[in-house]
């Protein structure tokens, strides 16, 4: 784990010392386990020479992968290489974990100003899931893991040289793979499905290829395919959160809010807070405002505008970088009557952060998108029209200026109902639907 005090991703500062203070090591006492952290072993010498005898040796093992820290990653690695089983990793509540270890049964723990904010909860679950460990390795030792790679790759470590003789051809026909569903995006769902049918076993296929594929269904609205596509893949491919929160995106397009809405609120209860997973789920709210208003049924259409917006703005503090749902919420902030005033604090900072991705980055259609409903809120028609022409040179799938015009048409009507002049922002609507 890290030591002292560090920044985590937003910049707060987290007091390592009183996480292993408060929850780590009572925790592992708890367990009847000795803890020991390697700044309490001062040993003469090459200092990594016990590092990595204490890696290797220990029965347990517990990683926090908070801030993604250099040294706790490759030890972590290194752990994982020498021991099939008994290595629990823990994370601040709020980080979003990086790709590679995204598949990780990982335990969130709370923090509050930097300080353990739930020590006593935290360190029961932690002791618990050690409890867990000891006793999975004492009663089923050979076929208990917890190392990806004796989960994910057959007869690990001893891995036989046919296997990696075939390495480059199953590369190659991964991106083989890629080039088709390069052209068939630009078909149709029928020429992704063609693609499909002609794969082998997908839970053996090499995962890239598989989330291209689950990708590219989405790009052409396959929500159903997406769904489908989720069962197919292998468990730890589909437990990883990058497909979990594409699964509760497809289920909600699909009409399945409630499918989507408990797949979202397990990655939050297993993940803690992230931009990605409450935007999406925010949509889901969103959809359901949408459905109750149409349907006549105000109060509860309200409840929901309510709770869309509070979801998105939560998704925006997790990460102020992502304007996404930052841009969401002051939409959305618009629409209630009379306008929620806590967007005149929180637009200018969704202006800053999507004008950071355009100018340190390769701006997408999101980043022109989102500049388009800040210009049409501010009712700068000549920044809207502009940056709508920079949004249509940069769109990838047909069902991104939906979304885009679908946002413009809810402020388009709830100014009408102002008798504001929203003339203007119909022709941007028919231009954005010219590229559907």
């Amino acid at each position: 784990m890290p030591f002292g005090k560090k920044p985590d991703a937003k910049g707060d500062v987290v007091d390592f010392d009183q996480v292993y203070q408060q929850i780590i090591k009572p925790a592992i006492e708890d367990a009847e386990l000795e803890c020991l952290r390697a700044d309490e072993e001062m040993t003469g010498g090459i200092i990594h020479k016990p590092m990595f005898e204490r890696l290797i040796l220990c029965e347990y093992a517990v990683a926090d992968l908070t801030t993604a820290n250099a040294n706790v990653f490759y030890e972590l690695g290194l752990r994982h290489a020498v021991r099939r089983a008994s290595t629990v990793s823990i994370f601040a509540d709020g980080e979003r974990l990086p790709f590679d270890v995204g598949l990780l049964r990982a335990m969130p723990y709370r923090l509050k100003g930097g300080l353990p904010a739930n020590a006593t909860a935290d360190k029961e679950n932690l002791t618990g899931l050690l409890i867990k460990a000891i006793d999975a390795t004492n009663e089923n030792a050979d076929s208990f893991k917890d190392s990806p790679l004796y989960e994910l790759v057959e007869n690990y470590p001893d891995v036989q040289h046919e296997k990696t003789d075939v390495f480059r051809d199953r590369v190659n026909y991964s991106n083989q793979i890629k080039e088709r569903l390069a052209v068939a995006r630009k078909k149709d769902l029928t020429a992704i499905r063609q693609v499909e049918e002609g794969l082998e076993d997908l839970k053996n296929l090499e995962s890239a290829a598989v989330i291209d594929l689950f990708l590219s269904y989405r790009a052409v609205k396959g929500w159903q395919e997406m769904i489908d596509l989720e069962r197919k893949m292998s468990k730890p491919l589909a437990a990883t959160v990058l497909v979990q929160e594409q699964l509760a995106l497809a289920l909600n397009r699909a009409g399945r809010s409630d499918e989507a809405e408990a797949v979202l609120q397990r990655l939050l209860n297993k993940r803690g807070a992230s931009s990605e997973t409450l935007g999406i789920l925010g949509r889901v709210y969103k959809d359901r405002w949408e459905q109750e208003a149409k349907a006549g049924n105000k109060i509860l259409a309200r409840g929901f505008l309510e709770k869309a917006i509070e979801t998105y703005l939560k998704g925006f503090e997790a990460d102020f970088r992502d304007a996404y749902p930052g841009i969401n919420a002051v939409t959305l902030m618009e629409l209630k009557e009379p306008p929620d005033a806590r967007r005149e604090k929180i637009l200018p900072v969704v202006r800053y952060a999507v004008e950071q991705r355009v100018t340190n980055g390769t701006p997408d259609y999101w980043d022109y998108a989102t500049l388009l409903e800040l210009a049409v809120l501010a009712k700068d028609e000549e920044a809207a029209i502009n940056y709508t022409a920079k949004a249509l040179a940069e769109i990838r799938e047909i069902w991104e200026p939906e979304t885009t015009m679908r946002n413009l048409r809810l402020i388009r009507e709830a100014w009408e109902k102002r008798n504001e002049n929203t003339e203007w922002i119909k022709e941007i609507e028919i231009a954005l639907g010219e590229k559907k």
